[in-house]
């Protein structure tokens, strides 16, 4: 795990870890930085108050919450101003089908993390994760630009 953009963004997300730490989350693994790095990081019981559980960290930090249930587990996801991207590891190809239809999310990944993804597939939010897609064909959109040119009353 490399370095975050800037040292500024790495005490960002020691400030958050360390606010959900002092509200009562148990810290497993990391929670440590080293100027603009910060240790891959492993949290459980986070408050839902906190600003880690409120926000996306942008950082390598994972926050484990136990639900009761595949219901409980969508409402948990849905239940966010944000919506990037969802890794739902199962199975079943029904299971896979109703966390695609019931997740407000971006993209729904089955058996992966939800930051994969391919160059040729769309990748972006619902929700306040950001606006638009990524991936090729929008990149191509992003340097075209569409002109028009009207003749009218023309003998050609």
């Amino acid at each position: 795990v490399g370095p975050l953009v800037s040292e500024d963004a790495a005490k960002r997300v020691e400030t958050w870890v360390d606010e959900a730490v002092a509200a009562g989350a148990s810290l497993l693994t990391g929670g440590t930085r080293d100027g603009a790095s910060y240790a891959p990081t492993v949290l459980t019981s986070v408050p839902t108050d906190t600003t880690l559980a409120c926000e996306e960290v942008f950082g390598p930090v994972l926050t484990v919450t136990k639900v009761d249930g595949e219901a409980e587990a969508f409402a948990a996801v849905n239940d966010s101003k944000y919506g990037l991207h969802a890794g739902v590891f199962t199975h079943n190809v029904q299971a896979a089908f109703r966390a695609h239809r019931a997740l407000e999310v971006g993209g729904v990944i089955i058996g992966d993390v939800p930051s994969y993804r391919a160059d040729q597939m769309p990748y972006g939010g619902a929700k306040q994760s950001g606006v638009g897609r990524e991936g090729v064909k929008f990149a191509m959109e992003d340097y075209t630009y569409e002109r028009v040119l009207v003749l009218t009353d023309l003998e050609l």
